[in-house]
């Protein structure tokens, strides 16, 4: 079974930036498309970026511009680079491998993203 770690997560200023990252354990992570998602408290959880085993990436227009996805197929580690953080990307990330936007395997724990204002 695959595990998701991650991590980096924290509290910032508006304006500021984090770097998440996740590992995923097992051998079949650089073929899979990984995504980054968020939830935000009281809503549903949403993806905000994603990366291809090629290393095509897309985002949520929310974060167009200001969130930067990558991966080291090496490390089995997908990153999320976060600048000008907004006070309305609060909330627990979550990376998942995913097909068609579904996620496929078990949740990991989150991190905590908190952007004050």
């Amino acid at each position: 079974q695959v595990q998701l770690v991650e991590s980096g997560g924290g509290l910032v200023q508006v304006g500021g930036s984090l770097r998440l990252s996740c590992v995923a354990s097992g051998s079949i992570f650089s073929r899979n498309t990984m995504g980054w998602y968020r939830q935000a408290p009281g809503k549903q959880r949403e993806l905000v970026a994603a990366i291809t085993s090629g290393g095509s990436t897309n985002y949520a227009d929310s974060v167009k511009g200001r969130f930067t996805i990558s991966r080291d197929n090496a490390k089995n580690t997908v990153y999320l680079q976060m600048n000008s953080l907004k006070p309305e990307d609060t909330g627990v990330y979550y990376c998942n491998a995913h097909i068609s936007t579904i996620p496929i395997y078990n949740w990991g724990q989150g991190t905590q993203v908190t952007v004050s204002s």
